[in-house]
């Protein structure tokens, strides 16, 4: 992080706004509900190709009970009741990026650097990272990584860029399962041209999930094979077959022309790490009035953050979420500092919302 009155080189082209939210996970996603209650719009910056976080990635169909007035939603469901909710502030999305740089620049605002060369000027920044940038389990095959955003690939950002001849998923979550009923219900597939690999017969996806896997199988739409990728063949430079290890130790050869998997993810703190932000034990400490960084004008929230008595739980994340949003519009409209809407007798909020329609 530059020191403030260092210059720093600004981006001929960048985006100019409020607020800017590092993370889409459940609690970045209420921060832009709670922002723009306030009339502040943001934008959204992740490392994954979707919005959702852990809930999204890790338990997208288990079930959650902790959510006030929702007795129990799924992972899935959750996320998307809370875009819908946010979606009133057309708050803009950039996923699949991951924030490199965060420079505070002489009129204290902050210029927000991306590794595909994104860049934000925010008046406000809110760390809303979860436990750090979710990065993929890469697949541990020496070579093939040559072929990444080529055939291969850890994710998917435009379903329509992955119809091939010869697709390949493999993991057993439910992203995996996800996709490969996706693809399959694809007119531009011939049966069984899509193969599914796991390394054991067996799922941590939905029951519902397995269960259309299995009759997409049963209708030869889908194959399913047991096994782990050790190798590949390759030819002019493109990736052609995969070598296929089966439990018992059998290679077979699988044809290929993309390759997306599933592995998991992991999280990393990653260039959070370099701002010079207050840390403790690999989280960013706040205070419980604003959840305000060292930092003026770097909030954070949700499991990024640590203060005595923290809770890592959803619903703590939005309480700390409507904080930082009051406290932000204190940086960004200070004459409206203190003063308290509701939404159930404003109509200005609900004309914001939808509710006065």
């Amino acid at each position: 992080m530059e020191r403030e009155n260092q210059q720093t080189s600004i981006p001929s082209a960048l985006i100019e706004t409020d607020a800017a939210i590092i993370g889409a996970g459940p609690v970045g996603l209420f921060q832009v509900f709670a922002l723009g209650l306030l009339e502040i719009q943001a934008h959204v910056i992740d490392a994954l190709p979707h919005v959702g976080g852990q809930p999204a990635a890790l338990y997208a169909g288990k079930p959650i009970y902790d959510i006030p007035a929702i007795p129990e939603c799924s992972g899935r469901a959750l996320i998307e009741r809370l875009m819908r909710q946010a979606a009133p502030f057309a708050p803009r999305f950039h996923l699949g990026r991951q924030v490199q740089t965060l420079q505070r620049q002489p009129d204290g605002r902050w210029l927000l650097g991306a590794d595909d060369g994104l860049a934000l000027l925010a008046r406000v920044v809110v760390i809303a990272a979860g436990v750090g940038a979710f990065q993929p389990k890469r697949l541990r095959v020496a070579g093939i990584d040559a072929f990444e955003r080529r055939q291969l690939f850890y994710g998917v950002d435009d379903p329509a860029r992955f119809v091939s001849r010869r697709l390949v998923i493999t993991g057993g979550g439910d992203s995996a399962l996800d996709w490969a009923i996706h693809f399959a219900a694809l007119a531009e597939y011939a049966p069984a041209s899509i193969t599914l690999l796991h390394r054991r017969n067996g799922f941590t996806a939905a029951d519902a999930s397995v269960a259309r896997l299995r009759a997409l199988c049963d209708a030869n739409r889908l194959r399913f094979m047991v096994g782990q990728i050790s190798g590949f063949e390759q030819s002019d430079g493109k990736l052609t077959a995969l070598q296929v290890t089966s439990p018992d130790g059998i290679n077979t050869p699988l044809a290929v022309d993309t390759l997306l998997v599933f592995h998991g993810l992991t999280p990393r703190l990653g260039p959070i790490a370099d701002w010079q932000l207050a840390l403790e034990r690999k989280q960013l400490a706040v205070d419980t009035e604003k959840f305000q960084t060292n930092q003026p004008g770097i909030f954070a929230v949700g499991d990024i953050n640590t203060y005595p008595g923290k809770q890592k739980l959803i619903l703590c994340g939005f309480h700390e979420a409507t904080l930082a949003a009051h406290a932000a519009r204190a940086i960004i409209a200070p004459e409206q500092e203190g003063r308290l809407q509701y939404s159930t007798g404003d109509a200005r909020l609900q004309r914001l919302i939808g509710g006065g329609h």
